[in-house]
């Protein structure tokens, strides 16, 4: 979800070095840890250990009244803005509207953001996190399928406990997208008298059944691929090939029929190829294209970890409460909800009715949406055509 927002991919030439532009002084920033000794899971099963990197931006003021949590999307990190070094060859996925004098200004906010539990990402070097892929310290040997599963209030749980070890007893605001965007709408619900203000970049406030069942085809290709082995795979073959087919559905569906058909006519795409018409296992351009893109993203990413991630998102229902109308009378921060217009994923009715609701219930809320071909993922890499909308919100 998923986000989702997922691709940070390098879909595309010109969409992804647009976004990651580097200015004459980019922000710089460094990975931190925070550690969590006994860690209690809101199914109420435990992990110890808890180790989830984080950084920030900014600097926090004496009364600690102006922190930002940026949350992440579903195949992102912690890394939303800046770098981490000058030869970085891109920025964090939100540069475009973190730093001085952006929408986030870095000048008056203390901005921070955390590395997922069960991060997809375990094979960066930036990435901090603790999920299947983990030791566990009880058997010496990876997680697994033992690791206990997780949902949106335990990403916010972690992240709670990080705020509380700085000393930090109320949120400006949170703000992410996609699947960042469920975790900022659970703390906005789960924790009311902590969060000031939430901003829902191209989110939903629970997973109904249409949402449901679309995150389910993302975990089909990993549980069929024949090195999954019930997930116990750590010490041999991973399921490389499920979890490329898996990122191949993320990535289709994150963008647009717009998108693709652009990127079929510069690679020559047509449907009567003389490779695919000769041979049933030869892969049209555009499947091609597809694949090696998804290939090389699983490279850094654990399958187990993609399955722990999809049905957090499966399980979100805004405040863990059995229906959705309880979790959003929780809601007291002022909301912004930025829906993408073309987005196939997370579309934009799951935030306009959020929004009306809101609404119904006498709350500040307010909605647009942000135009363009990327679907999905005009909530990472077009947000910034928002960025007065934010700055203004965030300035009442």
């Amino acid at each position: 979800m998923l986000t989702l927002a997922l691709i940070l991919l390098s879909i595309s030439h010109f969409t992804i070095a647009a976004q990651n532009t580097v200015s004459e002084s980019p922000l710089l920033t460094q990975k931190q840890v925070h550690t969590i000794a006994d860690f209690k899971m809101f199914n109420g099963q435990s992990v110890k250990e808890v180790k989830l990197g984080w950084e920030s931006y900014g600097k926090l003021n004496a009364d600690k009244t102006n922190a930002i949590l940026i949350t992440h999307y579903f195949t992102g990190t912690s890394h939303a803005a800046g770098k981490y070094d000058l030869n970085d060859p891109t920025s964090g996925y939100w540069d475009s509207i973190i730093g001085p004098n952006k929408a986030i200004d870095t000048n008056k906010f203390f901005v921070l953001s955390m590395d997922s539990l069960a991060n997809l990402n375990v094979k960066d070097e930036n990435v901090i996190t603790t999920g299947p892929a983990s030791i566990n310290p009880d058997t010496g040997k990876p997680y697994g399928l033992t690791f206990p599963v997780i949902t949106m209030r335990d990403m916010v749980n972690t992240q709670k406990s990080l705020l509380d070890s700085l000393g930090i007893e109320k949120l400006y605001a949170v703000a992410g997208p996609s699947m960042g965007s469920m975790q900022a709408i659970e703390w906005a619900s789960a924790y009311p008298e902590k969060v000031e203000r939430l901003i829902s970049v191209i989110g939903s406030s629970y997973s109904d059944a249409w949402t449901t069942a679309a995150l389910e085809q993302w975990a089909i290709p990993i549980k069929l691929d024949q090195h999954w082995q019930q997930g116990n795979y750590y010490e041999s073959q991973p399921p490389t090939e499920g979890l490329t087919a898996a990122l191949m559905f993320v990535t289709q569906i994150a963008l647009t029929p717009e998108y693709f058909n652009q990127v079929g006519a510069d690679i020559n795409h047509n449907a009567l190829e003389p490779d695919p018409l000769q041979d049933i296992q030869a892969r049209h351009s555009i499947n091609e294209w597809l694949y090696n893109r998804a290939k090389g993203r699983a490279e850094k990413m654990d399958a187990n970890s993609l399955l722990y991630l999809v049905r957090a998102c499966q399980l979100f229902m805004a405040g863990q409460k059995q229906d959705i109308a309880t979790g959003l009378q929780q809601i007291k921060a002022k909301t912004l909800f930025l829906p993408a217009t073309q987005d196939l994923l997370l579309m934009p009715y799951h935030a306009r009715n959020t929004h009306s609701a809101l609404k119904t219930l006498k709350n500040d809320t307010q909605y647009a949406e942000i135009p363009g071909p990327l679907g999905h993922l005009e909530g990472v890499l077009g947000v910034q055509k928002h960025s007065s909308t934010i700055a203004a919100f965030l300035a009442n």
